[in-house]
């Protein structure tokens, strides 16, 4: 069987290199163990063994969770890394995760604002504060249903540590075979269609792992585009489709969704008679 590849690149120039991170790989070192595998590493490598050995230095703009895959973000000098990490802590970047989440919810579109306290209990997880916690911000849209679960969209404004996560599992909806903030348990094809009818003693799972991806990042292009230009939270047409329309314009990023991940939302969308 192939190994799948623990990333790969989706765009490249001479400031940004930004790639398609595989689940189960952290972004850079682990406090808590700093020999394991990580994707900074292996670009490093990667741009080394193409540039003939000549080492080339990455920075870091942002992470995600080591269980969710997607886009991840490079800066090749310390003067972008020093203005998108602004764009980044300003909220001046537009970002957009496809979650498959348990549960069908009743609304279209939610929001969610609970305060968020990274590393907030004895098992590091992040937890809702509301006196100590950092100002969050999770806006949701439901993109269809099959079965026991559904396909979300979720834009945070926030970039709190597994703020998708907790804010999902607060509303009654955690993420799917998420193992920290919902049961972990594994999606079936058994659970999103009505009709199944084969061995429940020998169905392998469609999805073991967290259902969660970054699929798109919009970044502000220059010093000029940087400062002012995003809506507020209090601006009446700080919607998603408001959001969408006024990015059109900056650089977009975009991450498939990995093959897994693709292949169950597709017998969802067969099942449920949507179409994501």
């Amino acid at each position: 069987m192939k190994q799948k590849e623990p990333f790969s690149i989706v765009h490249e120039d001479r400031h940004i290199l930004a790639v398609n991170k595989a689940a189960g790989l952290a972004v850079g070192g682990d406090r808590w163990d700093e020999a394991k595998e990580r994707l900074d590493r292996l670009v490093e490598a990667f741009l080394a063994g193409r540039n003939n050995e000549e080492k080339e230095r990455i920075y870091p703009v942002h992470r995600i969770d080591r269980d969710t895959s997607g886009i991840v973000v490079f800066a090749k000098d310390e003067e972008t890394l020093r203005r998108l990490s602004g764009a980044f802590e300003g909220r001046e970047v537009y970002k957009r995760y496809i979650a498959v989440i348990c549960g069908r919810p009743p609304w279209k579109e939610e929001s969610c604002d609970l305060p968020l306290l990274p590393d907030g209990n004895k098992k590091h997880l992040t937890i809702i504060d509301r006196y100590q916690g950092k100002k969050s911000l999770t806006r949701f849209r439901l993109l269809g249903s099959a079965g026991n679960y559904s396909v979300a969209e979720a834009l945070p404004e926030t970039g709190r540590t597994h703020q998708i996560r907790v804010h999902l599992a607060a509303l009654g909806y955690p993420v799917a075979s998420d193992p920290l903030y919902g049961s972990g348990k594994p999606v079936f094809l058994s659970s999103i269609k009505r009709d199944w009818r084969g061995d429940p003693y020998s169905e392998r799972p469609l999805l073991g792992r967290l259902g969660l991806h970054a699929a798109e990042l919009v970044l502000p292009v220059s010093d000029s585009n940087t400062s002012g230009c995003v809506p507020g939270e209090a601006d009446p047409e700080n919607s998603i489709e408001h959001k969408r329309k006024f990015y059109a314009e900056t650089l977009r990023l975009s991450a498939p969704l990995s093959r897994d991940l693709s292949a169950l939302i597709k017998q969802m969308e067969k099942c449920g008679g949507f179409s994501v």
